[in-house]
């Protein structure tokens, strides 16, 4: 699909990898992109091309009330996620149900409500940011894990649904990236604005996933193989501790 001309949504558009998807949208020629963001004052517009726009995934009526009105979006980005969750054997579950609601439900919220808006306009494209996670147990962070592989299995479902309206789903996979969530992990990451070029080329190209870098190919090229061999590629790459 051509990002020229298009409009777009970002979820979570505020700062990060959805910043970074909002700038890579504009450099290619996007007419608007819709920033959502839970404080749509948050939102910086260095362009007159951007729309800050109320969004909380979690509150499926502001999502449906944004897709009412939003009705010219050709191009969905599902980027809101949430780390909230637990260790695995000591907090609450609360952490855990968030980024469940946020991450999982979120992205099907979004997706259910703009599938028509999508439809009206040829079938157009939904992208979700997806994590190394989707296939890959943590055991420092079971919820988010956990969550990022519902999250996947949804992306996937909405992939084979959506199909016969026209709609191209894109799942893009990475793992840390040198976000505001990551500032504490002392490994190597990723640029938000890599995560953003590496996915909307996917998407030019007409690609159904985008593996962005050498983790999330090194974890999906073992997932074919038994639970020992995938996570002895984990531990090899020290995966447990940073992924």
């Amino acid at each position: 699909m051509r990002i020229d001309g298009a409009v777009a949504l970002v979820t979570g558009a505020n700062r990060g990898i959805g910043r970074a998807f909002v700038e890579g949208l504009l450099a290619r020629g996007a007419t608007k992109v819709y920033a959502g963001a839970r404080d749509p004052k948050s939102v910086e517009v260095t362009d007159p091309r951007i729309v800050p726009v109320a969004l909380d995934v979690t509150d499926h009526a502001q999502v449906a009330q944004l897709a009412a009105t939003a009705d010219d979006v050709t191009i969905v980005v599902n980027n809101a996620g949430v780390v909230a969750g637990p260790s695995l054997l000591e907090g609450s579950l609360a952490g855990a149900r968030q980024e469940f609601e946020v991450n999982t439900l979120g992205t099907w919220a979004v997706a259910k409500a703009f599938a028509p808006v999508l439809a009206a306009h040829g079938g157009g494209v939904l992208v979700n940011m997806l994590s190394v996670a989707s296939w890959l147990a943590i055991d420092a962070a079971p919820g988010y894990a956990a969550s990022k592989a519902a999250q996947w299995s949804i992306s996937n479902s909405l992939r084979l649904g959506l199909r016969g309206q026209g709609t191209h789903v894109l799942n893009v996979h990475c793992g840390y990236v040198d976000t505001e969530f990551s500032k504490a992990v002392p490994f190597e990451k990723i640029t938000a604005a890599t995560v953003a070029e590496e996915a909307l080329d996917g998407l030019t190209a007409g690609a159904e996933e985008v593996l962005v870098d050498e983790i999330s190919k090194a974890v999906k090229a073992a997932l074919p193989n038994d639970l020992a061999t995938l996570y002895s590629v984990s531990h090899d790459q020290a995966i447990q501790r940073r992924w």
